[in-house]
């Protein structure tokens, strides 16, 4: 099972500061990330996004993953349900799986110009210790998870393979 969680702040400043904790989190094996993203919202609404290259990448089918639920949830979320069968197959599987539509828009709205978030995917997490090693810079928290069937299934939709 993974757990998609993104953490909500009101200025970049504190979401970098939480990025960078949630990496030392990962070295310290209290989180075993798949995907690791800082989203910082501009003054005029457009989306910048910074990720850690040695996070994503585990395999192809996490990376690709990782990428639809992302680009989904944050980039153009309108545009994926208008662009075939695939992106409306992976769509639908992600509302099954948790990922629903209002899940996407208490994301969307939590990502007003000058606000940022934090989004991790990860495999394993220690509760307790990644919520005490995050509790420092507060912030707005949304939770999700995707069983190991629900991932499979996204991956081999994605063209991936198990790993």
């Amino acid at each position: 099972m993974s757990e998609l969680i993104v953490l909500g702040y009101d200025n970049p400043e504190t979401a970098t500061k939480a990025y960078h904790k949630v990496l030392e989190l990962q070295r310290d094996f209290v989180v075993d990330l798949t995907g690791l993203a800082v989203v910082i919202v501009d003054a005029d609404g457009r989306r910048h996004v910074d990720t850690p290259g040695k996070v994503v990448g585990a395999s192809a089918a996490g990376g690709a993953l990782w990428g639809v639920l992302f680009g989904l949830l944050f980039l153009v979320p309108g545009l994926g349900f208008v662009m075939g069968g695939l992106m409306g197959a992976v769509s639908g599987k992600l509302a099954k799986s948790g990922i629903n539509r209002a899940f996407r828009d208490r994301v969307d709205g939590m990502l007003e110009p000058g606000r940022s978030a934090v989004v991790v995917m990860a495999r394993k997490i220690t509760e307790d210790k990644f919520a005490a090693g995050m509790s420092p810079f507060g912030g707005e928290v949304l939770q999700t998870s995707l069983s190991d069937e629900d991932e499979d299934e996204l991956a081999a939709e994605l063209g991936g393979t198990d790993s």
